[in-house]
């Protein structure tokens, strides 16, 4: 499909109003296709040429206003139309394809009992793959569905699904969803197949939960949980915003394949059904459930209720949704932990992609096309955005800041909104001009760093991260901590690159952290002298926060080559076994094992990772959280191939559950040391016959360190069209081993053409996702950086594999100058 621009959507948003789509869609055809019929009323202001969208091969009928068109018209997804001044009504019929990259119509066969289900995943240009539109978020409409699907199938949409029936009562094949509000072409879904359904209400409001059959149990056991912090949530967004929820019933599907963590289809969001935990799951991966819930709730109002204009303002979505999702979990349901999860995980996330030559402004980052939005879909976008919204409610004042969000909500339901639209609404809610704070935080890229200079009146540096970029005012907290870890904390609003503060760190015992409890934008610069005093510093400081900013810190500087790796190491060996809380044990271990063959890479460096490791699993309690923690963690780096056969036969340590997870676990880092092989996977396969299982097959198969599973990989990888998402992403994760580096050297160049190349043929979220995750981070050497090079500064490069390469290269910069620096490269 040829790929929409901003002033192609302008032109024709200026030209058509969309009043309706009926959609019917014949599910009941086949295992390859269906049959798509669209009938578009919509109003024609000067009776303007232009086109709708439409992937298909197959197209039967088009009819303008009675008058068929010609079919022969299509060309890369558009079909040209001249419609009448004033009312106008398109119907458009074609056979279209299953998809199997978790857009589109998604199909999937569960291998474990051979049911089939299907979802509709329209985000971000994927809508004609499914029926004919306007395919541009301000062009709304309301939305009516028809679909026949299989004997023994229900459906589910973004309103009430109803079966219909025949004259005698009896069920047929067909399926009503009622008449929607105004809705984005992005947001229409369908969700079809014997899905297995749990029901409730809330406050009015009926509530579902659906996963696959052979997920039931494990849907069950979390059922409860699952509806509690449905109900918390909409409480706390009822008393925040004021306004009802908008749509209706509000349905959770957890379904195969999916490329994203959730999607907020009104009344029907979608979830990856990995958050059905089939296995054991930590206390973090709950926590971070509850977020993801909590997210998408959000977006119900902002984003569905209210909806950006065009892609470059999808922050208005995903920032207001992910400081929402923190903010309720820590307010109003019992997973309080949300914002020290944030500040361990998401913000490294977004502090990495603002750190990269891809960096772009919060806002206005002047998407000139669907492609390059969809490609900003980052931590930028989601963690930085979220850090510049907690940072403007303190800046304004909570009362504020909700008002004139409320405002917004009112002022544009159903309708779209710009940032400056929402701007209007906060200044007339405080009274304050935003003009400097949103150009600092919002319309400026890049990193603050703050450092620390020492003496009786304690200065905090501030260098900025965009050098012609507007200055950001941070609000924060500074805590000084004495040889004990006794703590002196004072507010601080930093307004210039240097700002002095009444804290005496003229002692070098004194240890003196910016932005302690992690409320703003920055990177913390820790000195030598700092890091020296972590080991023994860290389990003194008794907040967790403060802690986690501390391990951040330490993190920023291990990438940024100021921290040696081994006085990373050092530190971690020293102060993790003494931590107090699972989460920080739990992230820091996993940043550590991320590290493994990268920034950890010598022979003593990975035998202290695995000894850390080791000493914490055997210091946990049985059946605890830190047990599975640790014991997970030491599966990705341990060499203990005699422990690893050990727990494979039923012999791990005492309350280690060996659940399927966990033996495909053990089994992956056997085959990884070429001491497991592919008798031992179809074995452990028969076993555990589930979708999960056959993944978990096909990593372990990529880990064989055999010339011949690795060419068989290889040519899956770059040549399979029928292989699905997830098992390409499982395949593509586990081809490059740190410990295998002489078996797919070879495949290092042939990354840079090879991956590249299947943007020809599959979407655009594929190809980025497989370019980054196959990418050869293992080979930091100059040879393979102009490689990279080489194939960036070419013309033909699609533009999703483009920034996935240009990421991972600017990454491995970081790690190439950390190798040089302390004598390693």
């Amino acid at each position: 499909m040829v790929n929409l621009t901003v002033g192609e959507a302008q032109t024709r948003a200026a030209s058509v109003q969309v009043s309706g789509y009926e959609i019917e869609l014949d599910l009941d055809t086949g295992e390859s296709t269906f049959e798509s019929m669209c009938r578009m009323t919509f109003q024609s202001r000067e009776g303007k040429a232009t086109f709708v969208e439409i992937a298909t091969d197959v197209l039967h009928e088009v009819d303008l206003n009675g008058a068929p068109l010609d079919v022969s018209l299509l060309s890369d997804g558009r079909f040209p139309i001249e419609p009448a001044v004033g009312s106008n009504m398109l119907t458009v019929r074609a056979t279209m394809s299953y998809s199997h990259d978790g857009e589109g119509l998604h199909r999937s066969v569960d291998p474990e009992d051979g049911k089939a289900y299907v979802y509709a995943m329209t985000f971000l240009d994927a809508a004609p793959r499914v029926f004919a539109c306007f395919d541009q978020p301000d062009l709304k409409a309301e939305v009516s569905v028809r679909a026949k699907v299989p004997e023994g199938w229900s459906v589910l949409g973004n309103g009430r699904a109803q079966q219909e029936h025949d004259v005698d009562g009896g069920p047929v094949g067909w399926w009503t969803i009622a008449l929607t509000k105004p809705l984005s072409t992005y947001l229409i879904t369908l969700v079809a197949g014997p899905y297995h359904a749990i029901a409730a209400e809330h406050d009015g409001i009926t509530l579902g939960l659906h996963c696959r059959q052979s997920l039931a149990t494990h849907l069950d056991k979390d059922a409860e949980e699952l509806f509690t912090l449905t109900g918390q949530c909409f409480d706390e967004y009822h008393r925040l915003f004021g306004i009802r929820y908008p749509f209706g019933e509000y349905h959770q599907v957890f379904v195969p394949e999916f490329n994203a963590g959730a999607m907020e289809n009104p009344g029907c969001v979608t979830f990856m059904d990995e958050l059905v935990f089939r296995a054991q799951a930590t206390d973090s991966q709950r926590s971070n459930r509850a977020n993801t819930v909590a997210h998408e709730m959000a977006h119900q109002w902002f984003g569905d209720l209210v909806t950006m204009r065009w892609w470059d303002d999808l922050w208005l979505n995903e920032s207001f949704a992910d400081y929402m999702g923190h903010r309720v979990c820590v307010d109003a349901t019992s997973f309080t932990d949300n914002w020290l999860l944030f500040a361990l995980d998401n913000k490294a996330w977004g502090l990495d992609a603002d750190q990269r030559s891809s960096t772009h402004p919060v806002a206005g980052n002047g998407s000139p096309d669907a492609h390059s939005a969809l490609t900003n879909f980052d931590g930028i976008s989601y963690s930085k955005g979220a850090v510049a919204l907690r940072q403007l409610a303190g800046y304004l004042g909570d009362e504020a800041f909700v008002r004139g969000i409320v405002d917004h909500l009112t002022t544009h339901s159903y309708r779209n909104a710009t940032l400056a639209d929402l701007v209007t609404s906060w200044e007339t809610a405080s009274g304050r001009n935003l003009s400097d704070w949103t150009a600092g935080w919002l319309e400026t890229s890049g990193v603050d760093t703050l450092s620390v200079r020492r003496g009786p009146s304690t200065t905090i540096e501030r260098e900025g991260g965009a050098p012609n970029g507007a200055p950001r005012v941070h609000a924060i907290k500074v805590t000084s901590y004495d040889e004990e870890g006794t703590a002196t904390t004072v507010p601080v609003v930093l307004t210039d690159d240097s700002t002095q503060i009444p804290l005496d760190s003229s002692d070098p015992s004194t240890l003196v952290l910016p932005d302690s409890e992690d409320e703003s934008w920055a990177k913390i610069s820790l000195d030598s002298s700092a890091v020296a005093r972590l080991p023994a510093l860290l389990p003194q400081i008794d907040s967790a926060i403060s802690r986690a900013v501390l391990w951040g810190a330490l993190r920023d500087g291990l990438l940024d080559a100021h921290v040696a790796p081994d006085d990373y190491l050092h530190v971690a060996c020293a102060a993790l076994p003494h931590e107090g809380n699972d989460f920080i044990v739990g992230r820091v271990l996993t940043e550590s094992v991320a590290r493994a063959g990268t920034y950890l890479h010598t022979g003593a460096q990975l035998q202290q990772l695995e000894s850390l490791a080791h000493d914490l699993l055997d210091a946990s309690q049985p059946e605890s959280n830190r047990q599975l923690l640790a014991s997970r963690a030491l599966l990705m780096v341990t060499t203990d191939v005699k422990m690893l056969w050990s727990w494979l036969d039923g012999h791990a340590h005492d309350g280690l559950l060996m659940d399927a997870d966990m033996r495909w676990r053990v089994l992956e880092q056997l085959c990884v040391l070429g001491v497991a092989g592919r008798d031992d996977i179809r074995r452990e396969k028969e076993r555990d016959p589930s979708s999960q299982g056959a993944v978990a097959a096909l990593r372990c198969g990529a880990a064989l360190p055999t010339a011949d599973g690795k060419q068989s990989a290889w040519e899956t990888i770059t040549t399979d069209r029928d292989i699905s998402n997830h098992d390409l992403y499982a395949l593509c994760a586990s081809f490059f081993r740190a410990s295998q580096q002489h078996l797919t050297r070879p495949y290092v160049p042939r990354f840079f053409s090879d991956l590249p190349a299947t943007a020809q043929w599959r979407s655009g979220w594929v190809v980025q996702t497989s370019c980054h995750l196959t990418f050869p981070r293992f080979a930091a050497t100059d040879d393979i950086l102009e490689l990279a090079d080489d194939v960036l500064n070419g013309s033909v490069l699609d533009s999703f594999a483009r920034r996935a390469i240009s990421d991972q290269t600017d990454d491995l910069r970081r790690l190439r100058a950390s190798r040089q620096s302390f004598g390693e490269g």
